[in-house]
């Protein structure tokens, strides 16, 4: 029997891998989340603000981050369409407002046909400049931003009229990958300005421990990788039933696969040192 395992072909493996992740992908298999205090406390600043308040949605990640990310950017446009708040969207990532119109498009458009682009949300689009942009729009938004995505000119959008910098905002909304994001965020706006910007954020999980020493003075709360988005959506389709059900919820879908295969590989972990160490003795038998 030892032979056998120290023998075994590591396409066998390789499989059973697959098989861990791809059974709860196609049975939809999802199981009980129960927020973590930071996650709620990044809920509650959404849901206490009165209906209709402004948010800034900072959107500042890519593709490669999308499986973490996007289930997150998802969770908080359904949460400010359910409360009405006025979204303003940006990017400081060259490939954000193409995120941003997903969204848009497949959110707002799906769930709330009826709100309309420029007095409901705006897509600011992506401005260069990294952190520099977060400078000046601290202080004077119009300055950098004068038109939108689509190239209409921000003195025409009724939504941004009596905005003059970020600090009109009632909350900002930021989804990081890297740079620029919640640190330059954290550093350059709610450092300086911390009575009149309030930010919450979600991030990767590598970032995650990085920002906690900033709650919840410059930070009101975190969403931490795949898991604060599911515990975040768990919060949300309790509160707004309309999102209920394993088809709405892709953190929590995600979350199976992600727990059989981390199960799989502490197996195969024990597993293999039990074979390590019987050969060894086996060894010194002979």
């Amino acid at each position: 029997m030892l032979k056998f395992f120290q023998k075994l072909d590591r396409r066998w493996i390789f499989l059973a891998m697959a098989l861990a992740v791809l059974l709860p992908i196609l049975a939809q298999t999802t199981y009980p989340e129960y927020p973590s205090p930071m996650v709620q406390d990044v809920f509650d600043a959404l849901e206490d603000i009165p209906d209709g308040s402004k948010i800034l949605i900072a959107l500042d990640y890519d593709p490669a981050s999308a499986g973490e990310l996007q289930p997150m950017a998802t969770a908080f446009t359904r949460h400010c369409i359910a409360k009405r708040h006025k979204m303003y969207f940006m990017s400081l990532w060259p490939v954000g407002p193409q995120l941003i119109e997903k969204a848009i498009r497949e959110e707002i458009h799906v769930y709330a046909p009826d709100m309309k682009e420029h007095i409901d949300y705006v897509n600011l689009g992506y401005k260069s400049g990294y952190e520099a942009v977060i400078k000046v729009i601290v202080t004077d938004l119009k300055q950098l931003y004068t038109t939108d995505h689509a190239g209409t000119s921000i003195h025409d959008i009724p939504m941004c009229k009596d905005i003059k910098s970020v600090q009109d905002m009632d909350l900002i909304v930021n989804v990081s990958a890297g740079y620029a994001g919640t640190k330059e965020w954290v550093l350059y706006a709610s450092t300086p300005y911390p009575k009149t910007i309030k930010i919450v954020t979600g991030c990767t999980g590598v970032q995650a421990p990085l920002f906690y020493p900033y709650i919840p003075k410059q930070l009101i709360g975190l969403l931490g990788a795949i898991k604060g988005a599911a515990e975040y959506e768990v919060l949300l389709s309790d509160r707004y039933p309309q999102w209920k059900g394993a088809h709405h919820n892709e953190a929590l879908r995600r979350m199976a696969p992600q727990l059989w295969g981390h199960l799989l590989v502490v197996c195969l972990v024990i597993v293999g040192n039990i074979i390590y160490f019987a050969g060894r003795r086996e060894g010194k038998a002979q």
